[in-house]
C-alpha cells in the first residue's frame, strides 16, 4: 500500500516536472521568436515563415534557389509589414533573396527570357523599393530586363499576354497578377505612364473573354484559338471557376490601381471592374463568410472552403475599401470574413507560431500528363498547410485590417 502510494506520488511529481520543463521551453521559444499571445496576426505569420525558411528561396520547401512568384508573393507581404513596422528583419529577408538570385553584373540567375514565363515578372516588384533603399544599380538593371520581357512577350491576336511560351494563345487569370502591378509601377515611374492603356487592355480582355456571364466570376484561363483540349469550343474558356483565380484577379486590380493616376481615362474603368467582381464574389461566400475551391458550386460533393482564395478576397475587399474604390460596407464584410478565417483555418501553436490549413495545391492546365481543368480536378487537388499563397495573403489581409 505504502509502496503503491509512493510510486503514484513520484509519478505525479515526474509529470509535473515534465510539464514545467515543457512550459519553460515553450516560453523560451516564444521569447526567442519575439512572439506572444498578443502579437498581431500578421507578425505571427511572418515569424512562422522566417523560422521555417531561414532563406526566402526555401519557401514551400523549394530545394534550390529559384526566381519565383511564390517567394515574391510572400516577400511583397513582408514589404508591406516593413512599411508599417519599420522592422529591418523584413527588409533584410527581401534583400537577402534578391542578392541570392541576382549576380554581381545585375542578371537574374538561371533566367531565360525565351521561356516568356509571365510568372518571372512578379518578383520584379520587390526591386523598386530595394533600389530606393540602396541605390544598387543591379536592382534597376533587373527591372529593366523584366520590362524588356514584357515588351517582347508573345500575345494573342487581340493583344493579351500569353502566360508562357509553351502555352500559345492562352491568357491565364493569375498572369494579370504576375505582370500588371509591376508593369504599372514601372511605366509610371520610368516611362511617364506610356503603357497604361496596354495595361488596361489586359483587364478589358479578361472582362470580354474570361468573365462568366451567368455568375460574373472569372474562369482560370482562356485560349483565343479554342484549340487546346480544356477550352470551351464556343468561348475558349477553361471549365472551372477557381477560388484562388478570383483572388489573383482581385489582387491584380487593387495593386495595379495603386499606380494608375485618377486622371487617366482608364482608371475609372478598372475601378468599375473591381466593383463588379466584388459585388459578385460576395454572393458566393459560405454562411460563415469564406469561399470555396470551386467557387460557384458550393454544393458539389467534396468541394471545400479554401484558405488562400478567402485570404486574397478579404485583402482585396479591405484594400479596395481603404483606397476608396469600394463602398464602406465591404470593409465590414472583410472584417467578418477575417474573423471566420481565424476560426476555420488558423491554429496557434504553443510558441505562438501559426498553421493555416486547407490551402489548395498548385493547379494548372494542359501539359503532360494533360490537366483538363474540370471541377473534379480542382476538388481532388490535395490541400496543404502553410503554403505560400495562404500565408502571404493572410499577412496582407491582417496588415490591411490592422490585425
Amino acid at each position: 500500500m505504502f509502496k503503491s502510494t509512493f510510486i503514484k506520488i513520484n509519478f505525479i511529481n515526474y509529470a509535473i516536472v515534465l510539464l514545467l520543463i515543457f512550459s519553460s521551453k515553450t516560453i523560451a521559444q516564444s521569447k526567442e521568436n519575439g512572439l506572444s499571445a498578443n502579437s498581431k496576426w500578421s507578425e505571427k505569420a511572418a515569424v512562422t515563415i522566417l523560422n521555417k525558411y531561414p532563406k526566402a528561396w526555401q519557401i514551400d520547401g523549394t530545394e534550390k534557389p529559384k526566381w519565383d512568384y511564390k517567394m515574391s508573393l510572400v516577400l511583397f507581404s513582408f514589404e508591406k509589414l516593413y512599411e508599417k513596422t519599420k522592422d529591418k528583419k523584413y527588409l533584410n529577408y527581401i534583400k537577402e533573396y534578391a542578392d541570392e538570385m541576382i549576380d554581381s553584373s545585375g542578371n537574374i540567375k538561371k533566367y531565360e527570357i525565351k521561356e516568356y514565363n509571365i510568372d518571372y515578372v512578379n518578383p520584379g516588384k520587390l526591386l523598386f523599393n530595394l533600389y530606393e533603399e540602396t541605390k544598387d544599380n543591379r536592382y534597376l538593371k533587373v527591372t529593366q530586363q523584366l520590362r524588356n520581357q514584357l515588351e517582347s512577350q508573345p500575345r494573342t491576336t487581340s493583344g493579351g499576354f500569353w502566360h508562357k511560351q509553351i502555352y500559345p494563345n492562352q491568357m491565364w487569370i493569375d498572369g494579370l497578377y504576375m505582370a500588371e502591378p509591376f508593369y504599372a509601377q514601372y511605366t509610371v515611374k520610368y516611362e511617364n505612364g506610356k503603357a497604361l492603356d496596354d495595361i488596361a487592355k489586359q483587364f478589358e480582355l479578361v472582362q470580354n473573354h474570361l468573365v462568366d456571364k451567368k455568375t460574373g466570376l472569372v474562369y482560370q484561363a482562356w485560349d483565343e484559338s479554342k484549340q487546346i483540349g480544356w477550352a470551351n469550343p464556343e468561348t475558349g474558356t477553361s471549365p472551372t471557376i477557381w477560388g484562388r483565380g478570383i483572388g489573383w484577379y482581385m489582387m491584380a486590380l487593387v495593386e495595379t490601381l495603386d499606380y494608375f493616376p485618377k486622371s487617366h481615362p482608364k482608371q475609372k474603368e478598372l475601378v468599375t471592374f473591381l466593383n463588379e467582381i466584388s459585388k459578385n464574389i460576395i454572393k458566393y461566400k459560405s454562411t460563415s463568410g469564406l469561399w470555396y475551391q470551386v467557387t460557384d458550386k458550393p454544393e458539389m460533393k467534396d468541394n471545400f472552403v479554401e484558405s488562400s482564395s478567402s485570404a486574397m478576397i478579404i485583402y482585396s475587399l479591405a484594400k479596395g475599401t481603404d483606397k476608396g474604390y469600394l463602398p464602406a460596407s465591404y470593409k465590414k464584410t472583410a472584417q467578418k470574413s477575417f474573423d471566420a478565417f481565424i476560426k476555420e483555418f488558423v491554429k496557434t501553436e504553443a510558441n505562438n507560431e501559426i498553421i493555416i490549413s486547407n490551402v489548395s495545391s498548385n493547379v494548372g492546365l494542359g501539359g503532360k500528363p494533360f490537366r483538363d481543368g474540370s471541377n473534379e480536378y480542382y476538388i481532388k487537388s490535395k490541400t496543404k498547410d502553410n503554403s505560400s499563397p495562404a500565408l502571404a495573403a493572410f499577412i496582407l489581409s491582417a496588415a490591411e485590417l490592422g490585425k
